[in-house]
């Protein structure tokens, strides 16, 4: 036979009133609500916190060409090239390209380190005048880039000149196949970019110094995955160390 409990006191408990019946609830809903405000706090955590190692440089939702689109039917959207970009290490200084007078200004300089051009940005050169298609081409500066098929945090140095010499990498972007030096998978039928994990790159700079790279994404707020087409981009997430010294010490953890 059950007992029925009173109404006002089924309201108590629910309210978790202290008494000695309901001790044991009251304990149980503080120690469940603590573990649901902890899984709340931790799900909301910034997704660009685990990036920082107290020596990297990290850019977050950098803004690309925002307002071009492939196609015609993107609202608020205008079918065009993307214009190009470039950036420059040393202050993370953002310098657009969108027309000939900007083009003459910058590209045959040595003022920037990376030029990001092509669809949604997501093709990288480093400033290079020796490579026709280098934005970069017939200027001052000469940089190398290897890739290393290995986590940021693990490149501790950066490989030897005669793996920078040697190198054919002329351009960061779409990787067809695994064995691309590209910095991303694209699905065909998605139409959906992917960062390819573990994959740094190592850069030779045109003062002699060397730096390490990793393009981490291009979509707003770095989220871990992407599955709604119109999810906006490009906004850039990367990370970059420049080694000061002169010395092949990329060391950042």
């Amino acid at each position: 036979m059950h007992s029925r409990v009173p109404t006002n006191r089924k309201m108590k408990l629910n309210k978790f009133y202290p008494s000695a019946q309901t001790g044991k609830i009251a304990c149980t809903s503080l120690l469940l609500s603590v573990l649901l405000f902890g899984s709340c706090k931790k799900e909301e955590q910034d997704p660009n916190e685990a990036l920082q190692d107290g020596k990297s440089t990290v850019i977050t939702d950098l803004a690309g060409d925002t307002q071009a689109a492939m196609g015609g039917a993107t609202p608020g959207k205008e079918q065009r090239a993307f214009y190009t970009f470039l950036f420059r290490f040393k202050d993370q200084k953002q310098i657009w390209i969108r027309n000939a007078a900007d083009s003459v200004q910058w590209l045959k300089t040595s003022d920037w380190d990376m030029a990001f051009t092509g669809p949604y940005n997501s093709e990288v050169y480093v400033n290079d005048k020796d490579y026709a298609y280098n934005p970069g081409y017939e200027g001052t500066a000469q940089s190398s880039v290897v890739m290393l098929e290995q986590a940021y945090d693990l490149v501790n140095e950066a490989p030897s000149d005669q793996q920078f010499n040697n190198s054919e990498i002329t351009k960061i972007g779409w990787a067809s196949s695994a064995a691309s030096a590209g910095w991303f998978f694209y699905n065909l039928n998605t139409h959906i970019m992917q960062a390819i994990p573990n994959r740094t790159y190592a850069i030779r700079l045109p003062d002699g110094k060397y730096a390490k790279l990793q393009l981490i994404n291009a979509y707003k707020g770095n989220p871990p995955s992407v599955t709604d087409l119109n999810w906006p981009a490009p906004y850039y997430t990367f990370k970059y160390y420049v080694q000061q010294d002169g010395s092949k010490n990329l060391k950042t953890k």
